[in-house]
C-alpha cells in the first residue's frame, strides 16, 4: 500500500525561504485532488521553522495527518526541528532516489526538502515518489523499532 491510498491529509509546513516551494507542492496535491492541511508559514515574510515544524510534527504523531511535506531553505533547520518528535521520522531529501530510500528502507512520514536548492519541478517530483513508494518491511521494521529512545 502507497501512501496515496491513505485517506489523511498530508500535513504541509514551510518557513519563508520554503513558501514558494510549498506553493507549487500545493497546486500538485491541488491537481491530484489530494488533501492536506497547510500549517503555514502564509507568506514570505521572515519568520522561524519551529513554529511551523512543531504544529505539523504533531498532526502527524497524533494521525491527524500522514504524511508530512516540510520546506525550508536549507532543509536542515525544519527536519531537526521534526525529528525532536519521538513519533516522527523525517528524511532530508534533495533528489528522487533518495526520497524513494526514506520511504523504502526507513518508513519516513516526513519528506523535509531544501527549498533553496531545489526546483518546484525536483520537489514535487520528490513529494510524488515519496508518496508513491511502499514500506519495504522486513530487516527494515527491527532497525526502525530501535530508531525511539526510550
Amino acid at each position: 500500500m502507497t501512501i496515496l491510498q491513505n485517506d489523511k491529509p498530508i500535513a504541509l509546513c514551510s518557513d519563508h525561504a520554503g513558501f514558494q516551494t510549498k506553493q507549487a507542492v500545493k497546486r500538485w496535491l491541488d491537481e491530484q485532488g489530494i488533501a492536506y492541511r497547510d500549517f503555514g508559514t502564509y507568506d514570505e515574510q521572515s519568520c522561524d521553522y519551529p513554529d511551523f515544524a512543531h504544529p505539523c510534527a504533531l498532526a502527524v504523531e497524533s494521525g491527524e495527518c500522514y504524511p508530512g511535506i516540510a520546506v525550508c531553505g536549507s532543509g536542515e533547520g525544519i527536519n531537526i526541528t521534526l525529528n525532536k518528535h519521538q513519533g516522527i521520522r523525517s528524511a532530508l531529501c534533495w533528489i528522487p532516489e533518495v526520497a524513494r530510500l526514506a520511504r523504502q528502507h526507513n518508513d519516513a512520514n516526513v519528506l523535509a526538502m531544501p527549498g533553496r536548492f531545489v526546483s518546484n519541478e525536483e520537489a514535487i517530483e520528490m513529494v510524488r515518489v515519496f508518496l508513491d513508494t511502499p514500506f519495504e518491511g522486513g530487516r527494515h521494521q527491527r532497525r526502525i523499532d530501535k530508531i525511539p529512545v526510550r
